[in-house]
């Protein structure tokens, strides 16, 4: 059964998360852009399609098929995508990570705290997107400094909360 009303409050009430927290940390242009694709047919058909509530669509596509076209579309044209930031190196036969620029870096942090807020609901709490990360083991797909980086800022959230852990990170210029 497709649920296109679910999926489409699921993906607003996501994008309103991200853009309030974009714009504590002055990534006004990007938190009014984010995860815009969504919207489009390929990514928003497989959303409701597969819509769950309490897991991304795309992983519900990935255990039936293996993979999701609606996440390679994706990852393909959102710059805070850490999946973005690779490519195949002809000279060394291999993926090789890019190291994320530090604007896409802050509005992945903002996704991923998003989308745990969203897919926890009430039984959220700030550790929970660094503990994420961990199981997830994100980090081996990233750039070594990439990774360090967002485990920083996730540590940050988990014992300081969001409110503190911004403030900081805001501050940062480089990495």
């Amino acid at each position: 059964m497709l649920h296109p009303i679910k999926h489409f409050l699921v993906v607003a009430r996501h994008r309103r998360k991200v853009r309030k927290y974009c714009f504590k940390l002055g990534l006004y242009s990007q938190g009014l852009k984010h995860d815009l694709s969504k919207y489009s047919f390929k990514e928003f058909y497989i959303g409701m399609k597969y819509f769950k509530g309490y897991e991304s669509p795309n992983t519900s596509e990935r255990k039936k098929y293996g993979y999701s076209k609606a996440w390679l579309n994706h990852k393909g044209r959102n710059k805070h995508h850490f999946e973005y930031w690779t490519y195949f190196s002809h000279s060394e036969q291999k993926y090789v990570f890019v190291k994320m620029p530090i604007n896409y870096l802050k509005e992945c942090l903002c996704d991923r705290i998003a989308a745990t807020e969203i897919y926890n609901g009430k039984n959220y709490n700030d550790k929970m997107p660094l503990e994420y990360f961990i199981t997830k083991q994100d980090e081996l797909g990233m750039h070594k400094e990439t990774a360090a980086k967002l485990q920083q800022w996730l540590t940050l959230v988990s014992e300081l909360g969001k409110k503190e852990a911004f403030k900081i990170i805001k501050k940062e210029k480089d990495y």
